[in-house]
């Protein structure tokens, strides 16, 4: 018996004739009828494919991490959805980034756990990553040279109207604030009493005549300067003690009207005798048109009425402390040659804990790196001059992911970048337009940067730089018990004590910005805090111990944070800094 079948397959006829002989010696054969078979039935063999659902995960929080499922298809980000055979089980498993947290899921599932899903229809399922201090993986910090808090941001006020943003209570000149609302309200513009003009100037080589302040003396108001550079006025140790009070310098009251007298002396005194002789220039002030970049970070990010400098004295002792919590009794710049201090340094206490830590360098034409920095003047930088690296790095840094758990931007002394004051009227050393586009530049380039999402950077400037603010120096715990120890015969405090004498007292105001995608947004902080601060905040978020009694009475920073809705995850679009004002010492307005 011959049996002939066609088969046909799929959309293309594909037929072949089965010849078969003894039918009766074949097993699975159909000889016809409705069929035995329980593979077959219908028209075909083939069975139907099983339906299909799609699994689908988003993401909420500020936070970060990764979701993947099992059996496997989803790896978010990247694969946040796939198909899967409808009463399939998917287990989905959520991990947190470094630094951040797992919240919860939302959904079609619940809970902190795995979220397990079986499918027989489209489902959605949302991750939720938070975020916290432990999110911060690199503090960067940085310090300009010699402005005082009204000096820059005294009429912070008057931009926040100008600009739309919301008014709040803020310490600035009080002519910029306005008459209802948040205290404290409009005033005249502060006066100090200036050089009584009977007793002008008198170059060499007549006998100089001294500022001379008395009941004629006429009283100099804070005043808009015209001019990015000035003549520098002097932050030293007895400046600072006179300028906390003219005719008392050892009185607990804080009178706080030396500043034109010390400018004046100083101007007059110097060799040569600067342009500026009665020392006009240090009630001068700058505004929004002339510093955008700094006003708008501030204003967009936080900022703080009540940061100090931590020493009544200048650059390098506060940057002393800056580094180490203590000047080491020091008062005046370490004499040429001497031996570097032995005190622990936050760097040392980071490379301790097995953490990064690096210093950039802007005057990096220096051999080695390390001389002339802040971190220089301590022993522990001399082992390790590899950690001091070009300033140009940063930005590479920011943009590799490779910038380390902490770091300090040294500014550009030599190269004029720094907002130093000139030293004298031939050397114009600070325009402070070019050492505030130098500023932005380095912050502009970390925001555009995926070192952004998990980065603190602080900007803030070492003293006040002789530059009146009408806030008094505040109590503050000596960092180490250590009283003066290169006091000068007729020094201020070589004679008699008194409550500024023994550095339980801060140094005058100056600005500062916190900087991140978690700061809070428009925020003003009025906690009394000098910064070394910035040390504290380091050493709550990476559990290091304190440096001295100094860092560890500080505010340690947290209140400058939002980390559960990280209000500037996408950053601001900043103003360009212009560098457009006059450089001249004689015109001041």
């Amino acid at each position: 018996m011959t049996l002939s079948f066609k088969l046909c397959l799929g959309p293309v006829l594909v037929c072949a004739t089965l010849f078969l002989a003894g039918c009766q010696g074949l097993t699975g054969v159909s000889t016809g009828g409705s069929g035995s078979n329980p593979g077959s039935g219908g028209s075909g063999n083939t069975p139907p494919p099983p339906s299909m659902s799609q699994l689908t995960v988003t993401s909420a929080g500020v936070g970060a991490g990764t979701v993947t499922s099992s059996p496997a298809g989803i790896n978010c980000p990247g694969t946040c959805s796939a198909n899967f055979n409808d009463g399939t089980q998917v287990t989905l498993t959520a991990t947190p980034a470094s630094g951040f947290s797992f919240a919860g899921w939302s959904g079609a599932c619940t809970g902190t756990g795995t979220c397990a899903v079986t499918l027989n229809a489209a489902s959605t399922v949302t991750s939720s990553f938070g975020a916290s201090l432990q999110s911060v993986q690199h503090i960067i910090f940085m310090m300009q040279e010699n402005r005082s808090f009204d000096h820059y941001f005294g009429a912070m006020r008057q931009y926040w109207a100008k600009n739309g943003y919301p008014d709040q209570s803020f310490d600035g000149l009080p002519q910029f604030n306005p008459t209802s609302g948040a205290a404290p309200f409009q005033a005249s513009p502060p006066t100090v009493p200036g050089c009584d003009p009977a007793f002008p100037f008198n170059p060499p080589p007549a006998p100089v005549q001294d500022c001379t302040i008395d009941a004629n003396s006429p009283l100099v108001p804070s005043f808009h300067i015209i001019s990015q550079c000035t003549e520098n006025p002097s932050p030293s140790w007895n400046e600072s003690h006179v300028d906390w009070n003219r005719a008392s310098p050892l009185d607990p009251t804080a009178t706080m009207d030396g500043f034109v007298w010390t400018a004046g002396h100083d101007s007059r005194n110097g060799s040569p005798p600067l342009n500026d002789t009665n020392g006009v220039r240090v009630m001068s002030y700058y505004t929004g048109d002339d510093l955008p970049y700094y006003y708008f970070m501030a204003s967009n990010f936080a900022t703080s009425d009540r940061w100090f400098s931590p020493v009544m004295s200048r650059t390098q002792l506060n940057r002393m402390y800056a580094i180490a919590a203590t000047s080491a009794g020091h008062v005046y710049p370490l004499p040429q040659g001497s031996p570097r201090l032995p005190n622990k340094t936050i760097f040392e206490s980071v490379d301790n804990a097995g953490l990064s830590w690096r210093v950039y360098v802007t005057d990096d034409e220096k051999t080695p790196l390390l001389s002339d920095t802040d971190v220089g003047m301590f022993t522990f930088a001399t082992s390790h001059q590899a950690n001091f690296v070009s300033a140009t790095q940063f930005a590479t840094d920011a943009q590799n992911n490779t910038l380390p758990a902490v770091a300090v931007i040294e500014p550009g002394f030599s190269r004029g970048l720094d907002e130093h004051s000139g030293e004298d009227p031939s050397a114009p050393s600070g325009k402070i337009q070019a050492g505030a586009a130098y500023v932005a530049s380095l912050i502009n380039a970390l925001m555009n940067s995926p070192s952004w999402k998990n980065t603190v950077f602080i900007l803030t400037w070492d003293e006040f730089g002789g530059f009146y603010d009408h806030v008094p120096p505040q109590p503050m715990p000596s960092p180490d018990g250590i009283n003066p120890v290169d006091l000068r015969p007729g020094d201020i405090c070589t004679a008699n004590p008194g409550p500024t004498c023994d550095f339980e007292v801060t140094g005058y105001r100056v600005p500062m910005i916190v900087i991140s995608p978690y700061t809070k947004k428009n925020y003003v902080s009025h906690t009394v805090a000098d910064y070394t601060a910035i040390l504290k905040f380091i050493e709550t978020r990476f559990g290091l111990p304190s440096l001295t009694n100094r860092d560890a009475a500080q505010m340690d920073m947290t209140e400058f944070f939002d980390f559960v809705n990280a209000p500037w995850m996408t950053p601001p679009t900043p103003p360009a800094q212009p560098n457009n004002l006059p450089c001249e010492y004689t015109q001041l307005q």
